[in-house]
């Protein structure tokens, strides 16, 4: 008899806990360049379907044993194919959200798990399918197109990738004040595009130009799709205790870290898609024998290389955590052909240090430093067939353009450089460089010099 009353009443409790309705604690929205991202923070896990309705067109997500306790009036859809949110309670429990879309697009659903201090979350990602230009970074819908050609020339710009750290539903650290990571590391990458802007040679791209979340396999896409020459991943880092101090400039291990600390922030940094919203499609998909790739090893030591220029211009501005450049498997830096560097410009969990990173007078040093020791860097080693390379040979004076160049191209393998890379940049196939070279492989090495084929 008791055996089944107990087993009676775990039935009853197990009923009851499904008849709860889970909660819709809150909605937020982001806009990115090229999708829209709609986030339910939830009390706990549930089951969704999503609807397509055209004649007008709508999405519509049923939410099984749900409620809405959250008020949407407020959220703001500007520049998204967006244009309404509606919902009620279905018979049965459901609770049914509409949008209301202004544009054509195509929508993919994902759950987020609860995972420490975080709640679970449905998140809905509405992609655009219209075509997008880009205007000063930042796609924009019916521009015109920019059509980018290779230049028969050899004097190109440098390529920097400028990746300010975490962004839309990442915050990032929190310091004191509420002040959030995603919003200080914005601000120095933006006064680090003006410092490149400012001097001829260079050429920014903002891998986010915006508070949006991009994933860390994605950050690095689009800096190797603008053929980067360096990618920049800026951050503010946080500890338990707050007299923990100073900033510090990483690199990728293809070992181990070369620190406690070191992979203590590379695992908390590889975190961020739990947080930013990553779907299992996303997922980074590099091999890990790519880190074997001999173009790896030039990398890395281009990457120290500069890390090591940083260091120096940073400590001129701020006490640094680690006086040399650590190392660790941070997922955003493992690009095999772009020398990467991740800066931390202080810590955001130290008061004082929170203060500084706030203040416009210290994101302007900061970003000074960054620049000052990215662009030493390739005034003393430029990629051969740059702008500063040409300076440095005294083809041409300093803020003059660019002198034509006749004949066949030819190009010097500098540290970083893969077969690969140099047939994409000069818009040639792999196999007509090689058999133009007589090269029965991909083997190069800094110094060698190689005939760039007519495309």
């Amino acid at each position: 008899m008791n055996r089944i009353s107990s087993a009676l009443l775990c039935g009853l409790l197990f009923f009851a806990a499904i008849a709860e309705a889970a909660e819709v604690r809150d909605v937020r929205f982001w806009r990115a360049p090229d999708h829209s991202r709609v986030v339910f923070d939830l009390s706990g896990p549930v089951e969704h379907e999503l609807i397509t309705l055209e004649n007008p067109s709508r999405l519509v997500i049923d939410i099984q044993g749900a409620k809405l306790t959250s008020d949407t009036s407020k959220l703001d859809f500007a520049n998204s194919p967006i244009s309404k949110i509606r919902h009620a309670e279905k018979p049965g429990g459901a609770l049914r959200i509409v949008f209301d879309l202004s544009n054509e697009v195509q929508v993919r659903s994902f759950l987020l798990a609860a995972s420490g201090e975080l709640h679970d979350r449905l998140v809905v990602d509405f992609l655009d399918k219209e075509e997008k230009a880009t205007v000063g970074g930042v796609a924009v819908p019916n521009a015109p197109k920019v059509v980018m050609s290779v230049e028969n020339s050899s004097h190109r710009d440098v390529v920097i990738a400028i990746d300010a750290g975490h962004g839309g539903e990442d915050p990032g650290a929190i310091g004191p004040g509420r002040v959030k990571e995603k919003d200080v590391v914005y601000k120095i990458a933006l006064r680090l595009k003006e410092r490149f802007e400012q001097k001829k040679g260079y050429r920014v791209v903002m891998i986010r130009d915006g508070d949006y979340y991009v994933g860390l396999a994605k950050r690095r896409d689009l800096a190797r799709k603008a053929q980067a020459d360096f990618f920049v991943s800026i951050h503010a880092d946080a500890f338990t205790n707050p007299k923990a101090n100073g900033s510090s400039v990483y690199a990728l291990s293809k070992r181990g870290a070369t620190s406690a600390s070191a992979r203590i922030l590379a695992q908390r940094e590889n975190e961020a898609d739990l947080v930013g919203g990553v779907s299992l499609s996303d997922k980074d998909q590099v091999l890990a024998g790519v880190l074997t790739d001999l173009s790896m090893t030039a990398t890395l030591d281009a990457s120290l290389s500069v890390g090591g220029q940083l260091l120096g211009e940073m400590g001129k501005i701020s006490r640094l955590h680690s006086k040399r450049v650590e190392q660790a498997g941070f997922a955003v830096l493992k690009s095999p052909d772009i020398p990467s560097l991740l800066v931390e410009t202080g810590f955001i969990s130290n008061p004082h240090e929170a203060s500084k990173l706030k203040s416009s007078t210290y994101q302007s040093q900061m970003s000074q430093a960054i620049y000052e020791g990215i662009d030493r860097y390739f005034r003393e080693s430029p990629p051969p067939d740059t702008y500063f390379a040409a300076v440095k040979r005294g083809d041409i004076a300093p803020g003059k353009g660019h002198a034509p160049v006749a004949g066949e191209r030819e190009y010097v393998i500098a540290r970083g450089d893969t077969l690969s890379g140099i047939a994409h940049r000069y818009n040639v196939p792999l196999n007509d460089l090689r058999r133009h070279n007589q090269m029965s492989g991909s083997d190069i090495r800094v110094g060698q010099k190689i005939q760039i084929p007519s495309s």
